[in-house]
């Protein structure tokens, strides 16, 4: 695996810890509300990494086509849904669900090119890892139902056994 590899894959166990977080945070103040928390904290470190560490590129935000721009959009979308779904559904279920949609969209825009992509062809391993994070999600989401349904079993009184004890 190269650096890059791991980079990414440690920035989904951010996200993943950033869902529980926000989540618990989310139902105790607000959906919107920890979202915006958690982009005014991100505007400012970005802020502060732009102004010391990025180089200098020819284009700028205001130069750039426009529809490059939504990308901040669909970033507020998950950010609210993710805020909104953990406390009801787990954080494994939220993740595993935003990563199946992730496949979904990111095999679509391969193969069509679409967004400035060059065109990768859709073949069976991609198709394959695909149905793969679908089972993964399925399996956890019957693992939780059957959890819930034993913590939603009626608990059986204790009953107390009157023994005598006899000693000879």
């Amino acid at each position: 695996m190269t650096l890059i590899i791991l980079l990414a894959i440690a920035s989904g166990m951010a996200l993943s810890a950033q869902a529980a977080i926000n989540g618990q945070l989310g139902a105790k103040v607000g959906v919107i509300e920890s979202s915006l928390l958690t982009f005014s904290m991100g505007t400012v470190i970005t802020g502060l990494l732009i102004f010391f560490f990025e180089p200098s590129y020819d284009a700028t935000l205001l130069t750039v086509p426009k529809w490059q721009l939504a990308g901040a959009l669909f970033g507020i979308f998950y950010m609210i849904v993710m805020v909104a779904a953990v406390p009801k559904v787990g954080v494994a279920i939220a993740t595993v669900a935003t990563i199946l949609g992730q496949m979904i969209m990111s095999l679509v825009i391969d193969t069509q090119g679409w967004l400035g992509n060059a065109p990768i062809e859709l073949n069976y391993w991609r198709i394959a890892a695909m149905v793969c994070i679908a089972c993964a999600l399925l399996c956890i989401y019957l693992a939780n139902q059957q959890t819930q349904s034993v913590l939603d079993a009626p608990v059986a009184k204790p009953t107390i056994i009157k023994e005598t004890l006899h000693v000879s």
